[in-house]
């Protein structure tokens, strides 16, 4: 007899006005979604609204100069130092770090506009910062562009999100979601957030 698995309890979404007064008196968020679809833009933007600690994977956890990665046990334990502070807004993907920060996290934002926003941000990223790197970047790290980057991006509908779900379900049942699908929705979202505070 075939075994039937029940699917995994999603986490709770929420709407822009919920979402926005939810962040007005959040201490600790995270920005999740595709490279490219501004995630460390709208992160900047709240950090500075609600004077809290921004933290970016790629440039405090992740990267080392030279594009070379942390060791997973460093990297593991700069996210529980980071997570344990009391005012944070982290952005950055990497699904299996969620069971480290959702467990802290009081709401989070995905970035989820179509794939071609994505190519058409990391693109624009790249003319801006060619040759140099970036704010969100580790030092010594320059905006590079290349086909295994893209190809990420082209597949990570497919590939990525069903990971991000699948954390979420497992370990932020409980924690409210606000996707963001356009660059005008997360304007919004800081429009109704800087009349909240």
């Amino acid at each position: 007899m075939e075994q039937t698995i029940a699917p995994l309890a999603l986490s709770r979404a929420v709407d822009m006005e919920e979402a926005a007064s939810i962040l007005a008196k959040a201490e600790r968020i995270l920005v999740i979604g595709c490279s490219g679809t501004g995630k460390s833009t709208l992160a900047q933007a709240i950090a500075s609204r609600l004077d809290v600690v921004y933290v970016s994977m790629d440039r405090d956890i992740f990267w080392l100069p030279g594009w070379k990665t942390r060791s997973r046990p460093e990297a593991r334990s700069l996210i529980e130092q980071a997570v344990a502070g009391p005012r944070w807004i982290m952005d950055g993907n990497s699904p299996g770090t969620l069971p480290l920060r959702l467990p802290r996290t009081q709401i989070v934002l995905w970035r989820r506009p179509p794939r071609r926003v994505a190519l058409w941000g990391v693109f624009a990223r790249w003319l801006r910062y060619r040759g140099g790197t970036r704010p969100e970047m580790a030092p010594g790290c320059p905006e590079r562009l290349n086909w295994k980057f893209l190809k990420y991006i082209w597949t990570f509908e497919r590939e990525e999100v069903p990971q991000f779900e699948e954390m979420l379900s497992l370990h932020g049942r409980d924690v409210p979601v606000l996707t963001l699908k356009s660059h005008r929705e997360s304007d919004e979202l800081l429009a109704r957030l800087q009349h909240k505070i």
